[in-house]
């Protein structure tokens, strides 16, 4: 177990983070927008499924055809930024998403409308997992600077998304697709003038490195409780909208105090709250607590699931840091490969959870998605507990002061 401080806290404060290279900036705010597209048909669900004519499981599919094909993606992402350079694979990522999202725009069936996506979702790919390496290769003040830049624009663009979506939404289903296409287009031009070519790495990425990668026992453990993880946190974010049963404005100002709290525990919160009792142990706790609100989600009357809906955002916030360190730092893997093979796993899990959740329903009652999805979650975390030791055996997570002095890990009790 490494001792001393940890080389992710380097430069970590708050000043290091906001200086930043006008490129690491220009990939930040593209991201931010590239975010907003998870959780932009959030508020307009419904719309859409009334526009449409569709059930609310059918219009769930824009998630999972987004999230599967995200996740296939993953395989690929390293192979093509490796011999054609990070830039390139953005500026790609980028145009796939200004196509797609306005093609999508332009559906007049949900067949068409997920198809769509789906390209939409191979774009967001090539993208996403490219920009975390350009951020942490090109950011000033270390990698924890850049994880929390990274995770800042996650959160910004989380709750951004369903404002968006419920702005534009309102006025008719159509607009945020277009809306969202004009954004990425102008993400494109910031990239073209403010982004310089990356290195490439010596040796250029296979299409089996990231599966190779999980066979390490850290980075494997990782991606496993990360996959339950995120079916809770997606069954939370693609299922809600239908239970909370609200107006696009009032749906996207819930998920927009929803992202903001998610924001806020991201980059604030969880770096005090890693120092003071380590990673694990935060994410096993956290993820305990996010199945306990899934629980009054599911159970509550309509204002308990609001607050409900509003307060998960703080468990998933703090869990989205702390797996994103761990990913990249738990294996020897150069870390696009480590983080392509984690996000191969976990992804496939936002693909399901917006299929299943009203499947769930449809089977039993409103409740049992929910149940299912704590169910996720107190595994996600057993797994945290069960594989301890080799997810700190080698990772360059946060350990508390204490433990960092007599080698005593995190979530060892």
């Amino acid at each position: 177990m490494r001792q001393g401080k940890d080389p992710l806290d380097e430069g970590a404060g708050a000043g290091s983070l906001l200086r930043q290279p006008k490129a690491v900036w220009a990939t930040a705010g593209a991201s931010v927008v590239a975010f907003m597209g998870i959780g932009l048909v959030d508020p307009i669900l419904p719309s859409i499924a009334k526009g449409l004519d569709a059930t609310p499981s059918q219009v769930s599919l824009l998630f999972t055809s987004y999230f599967l094909i995200t996740a296939v993606a993953m395989l690929v992402t390293g192979f093509v930024s490796s011999r054609i350079g990070g830039k390139k694979t953005l500026l790609a990522g980028l145009a796939l998403v200004v196509v797609f999202a306005a093609l999508a725009g332009t559906s007049n069936s949900v067949g068409e409308l997920v198809g769509f996506r789906a390209g939409w979702g191979l774009g967001n790919a090539l993208f996403v997992s490219t920009a975390l390496a350009v951020i942490v290769g090109a950011a000033a003040g270390g990698s924890a600077a850049a994880i929390l830049l990274y995770e800042s624009a996650l959160g910004l663009g989380m709750a951004c998304g369903p404002l968006l979506g419920a702005v534009l939404g309102d006025m008719k289903w159509r607009y945020p697709f277009f809306g969202t296409a004009a954004l990425m287009a102008i993400g494109f031009i910031a990239i073209t003038a403010f982004l310089k070519e990356q290195p490439r790495p010596a040796r250029k990425t296979s299409l089996l490195d990231p599966i190779k990668a999980l066979g390490h026992g850290g980075l494997a453990s990782a991606a496993a409780s990360a996959f339950f993880y995120n079916y809770a946190f997606f069954t939370v974010l693609a299922f809600t909208p239908f239970v909370l049963n609200m107006s696009p404005y009032k749906s996207g100002g819930v998920f927009f105090v929803w992202g903001v709290l998610l924001a806020v525990f991201s980059v604030l919160v969880a770096p005090r709250l890693q120092e003071r009792f380590g990673s694990l142990k935060v994410l096993g706790g956290s993820l305990v607590l996010l199945a306990a609100d899934l629980i009054a989600l599911g159970y509550g009357s309509h204002t308990t699931a609001v607050a409900a809906t509003v307060a998960s955002g703080a468990f998933i916030g703090l869990n989205n840091t702390v797996y994103t360190e761990l990913a990249l730092g738990v294996s020897d893997a150069p870390r696009p490969v480590a983080s392509a093979g984690y996000n191969f796993v976990r992804w496939f899990a936002a693909a399901a959870a917006p299929y299943f959740a009203p499947k769930i329903e449809e089977w039993s009652d409103i409740h049992v998605p929910f149940v299912v999805a704590a169910v996720a979650a107190v595994l996600g975390a057993g797994i945290v507990w069960a594989r301890r030791t080799s997810l700190t055996r080698e990772a360059t997570e946060r350990q508390p002061a204490h433990a960092a002095e007599d080698g005593v890990s995190a979530f060892a009790n």
